[in-house]
């Protein structure tokens, strides 16, 4: 996942939010819920450009996440 050039990589997800924590296991930014929480409590996750410390915070489509300088965006799955 390359969003290098400050375009955000689109994350499909199913319902009409999804949780921080899963997000970031979902879009392959993590590879799991320990490390998600870790990484989240220590301040290193943006939401819409906000330091976000809630794992549990819902994110909802149009929303732009950001860890390590990958930036995501969630989008309602068409299919």
């Amino acid at each position: 996942m390359n969003s290098a050039a400050g375009t955000p990589q689109d994350v499909p997800i199913r319902d009409d939010m999804i949780r921080l924590g899963q997000l970031l296991k979902l879009a392959g930014l993590v590879e799991d819920g320990a490390m998600a929480r870790s990484l989240i409590e220590l301040g290193e996750v943006t939401v819409d450009g906000a330091v976000e410390t809630r794992r549990g915070a819902q994110i909802r489509p149009g929303t732009v996440v950001e860890l390590a300088g990958e930036q995501i965006r969630v989008v309602t799955d068409a299919g």
